[in-house]
């Protein structure tokens, strides 16, 4: 019985140190995916600011794509960039989704912590995409505008940034993960 008993335990034994060292082996291989996955990601966010460029000063529609027209709301705005960004770094990015389902897909970051690509949200769900930070801590923003009836672009040293922005400010966020994936 004893004998059986440590016969047992030095099978399980066994069987745990191999299930061990095949997980190590398998997390080894995954790290180069990783890494890549991580350069994608920064190429990504690379191309936003030439790519948020391209869209400023056109009209604004309510339900307008300005990659079918020449003109888009802001779901639709950034849905164009955040697709042609993820074009060019070899990603695709998930889908459009109206504004109340992009605020879904995002997750809170630190205000010393933007990057292109960022949204600034305000209290009532309404977004500006951050599109180029500084290395001075600038940001340059970027939306569609009902009511001037464009997208507008302005950065943090604008006086309408502090009284109107920052004072409605829910809080800066981050497309989710899930939203990138690579296209290979």
């Amino acid at each position: 019985m004893k004998r059986t008993l440590i016969i047992a335990i030095l099978i399980l034994f066994n069987t745990v140190s191999v299930w061990g060292s095949n997980g190590n082996e398998a997390d080894k291989a995954i790290e180069p995916e990783t890494a890549y996955l991580g350069e994608q990601k920064k190429i990504f966010r690379q191309n936003i600011p030439s790519i948020a460029k391209q869209f400023i000063g056109i009209s604004y529609e309510l339900g307008a794509n300005p990659l079918q027209s020449s003109a888009s709301d802001n779901s639709h705005l950034f849905f164009s960039i955040y697709t042609l960004a993820a074009q060019k770094a070899g990603l695709s990015y998930k889908e459009y989704l109206p504004m109340k389902y992009l605020l879904l897909n995002i997750h809170e970051v630190d205000e010393n912590d933007l990057q292109n690509g960022d949204l600034l949200v305000l209290n009532n769900a309404h977004a500006a995409m951050i599109y180029h930070v500084e290395k001075t801590g600038k940001i340059h923003l970027i939306y569609a505008s009902g009511k001037r009836r464009q997208v507008l672009s302005f950065n943090s040293d604008n006086p309408v940034f502090y009284v109107y922005w920052l004072e409605n400010l829910k809080g800066f966020y981050r497309l989710a993960d899930v939203m990138l994936k690579q296209t290979n």
